[in-house]
């Protein structure tokens, strides 16, 4: 866990000071990803940017028409990730060389989750009437089907079993054949279903809703196996370590919730609300706060560890691929 956190600490320096000298941002819910020594992560001044983690220097940088909003994806030294300019981009990871684009109606927030060669994304159609799940061909870049919701997908899929679980606006989670663009299921909740995606564990889907409620839901049957109830919006997806879920909310507390039944385990409280997927090892949570803080807890029992400043509100916590 040391060196977790001395990666981490060293990543979130470079992203900082990066930005900080080229006018960009850090952005809201793209988490930058650690790979071979190197992080890659999207800014609001429109790049994706590859930076060596141990000399901090720029391997390169790539230009997109707008906002990076999306956690990068790498498989196969492939760099794979979506911008508000609409596009899904493949970047080869070495050399930043673009290899293909996916071009949709709507803003592409979230990365893709990657499996068997298939990508799969979701559109924003806030201001087109593009609110489709895509399925994209990695080897090509060809769209191989899309599903249509009523609300625009923000966030990341899961996938499980041949699946796809996607979240989106119009308040449903959806299950849907990954090979066909069938819907097998959809869940609705009472809330729009945005930033928070979903996270499969032992034959459930869990996730929250602007609903203020983190769901567990049955993935064969898409029936409530339970619902806690939070005093604010559940912005972003669950943590599953230990037995327990964790899930940050708009009321500022970052909350442990015993995995089978549901039940309250503590719940941290933080100067303003919580809209960070929490990183979980080694006993430790780390997460992110609108105050301006990175946290570390006890993953057991809620109890502070550490707290580090900065200048900014933290929306993301790092990825480290497995």
């Amino acid at each position: 866990m040391k060196k977790t956190i001395k990666v981490l600490a060293a990543a979130m320096t470079i992203v900082f000071i990066l930005l900080s000298g080229c006018g960009g941002k850090a952005s809201h819910g793209g988490a930058p990803a650690i790979v071979d020594g190197v992080v890659y992560f999207g800014s609001e001044n429109s790049y994706l940017y590859a930076i060596d983690i141990q000399t901090g220097q720029e391997k390169w940088r790539f230009k997109t028409g707008d906002h990076v909003f999306s956690t990068p994806a790498i498989a196969d030294g492939v760099v794979y990730f979506g911008s508000l300019d609409r596009t899904l981009y493949a970047v080869d990871g070495d050399t930043g060389r673009k290899i293909w684009n996916f071009e949709t109606e709507g803003k592409v927030f979230a990365a893709p989750v990657i499996v068997d060669g298939v990508g799969y994304i979701g559109s924003d159609g806030k201001k087109s009437s593009d609110k489709h799940l895509y399925a994209v061909k990695l080897q090509t870049g060809q769209e191989m089907w899309s599903f249509e919701t009523q609300g625009g997908i923000l966030s990341r899929p899961a996938i499980a079993d041949g699946i796809v679980y996607v979240g989106s606006e119009d308040g449903h989670l959806y299950a849907v054949d990954g090979q066909t663009g069938t819907e097998q299921w959809r869940f609705r909740t009472e809330g729009r279903v945005w930033f928070a995606g979903p996270v499969i564990a032992g034959g459930m889907v869990y996730f929250g809703s602007r609903d203020q409620n983190l769901y567990a839901v049955d993935i064969e049957t898409g029936q409530e196996k339970w619902r806690f109830e939070t005093d604010g919006e559940v912005g972003d997806k669950p943590a599953i370590a230990g037995g327990m879920v964790y899930v940050g909310s708009s009321d500022g507390y970052l909350y442990a919730v015993d995995l089978e039944m549901g039940q309250l385990k503590w719940r941290f409280k933080t100067g303003a609300k919580v809209h960070t997927s929490p990183s979980i090892g080694d006993g430790i949570a780390i997460f992110g706060s609108h105050d301006g803080r990175m946290y570390a807890v006890d993953a057991e029992t809620g109890g502070d560890r550490w707290r580090v400043s900065v200048s900014d509100p933290v929306e993301s916590p790092l990825y480290f691929p497995t």
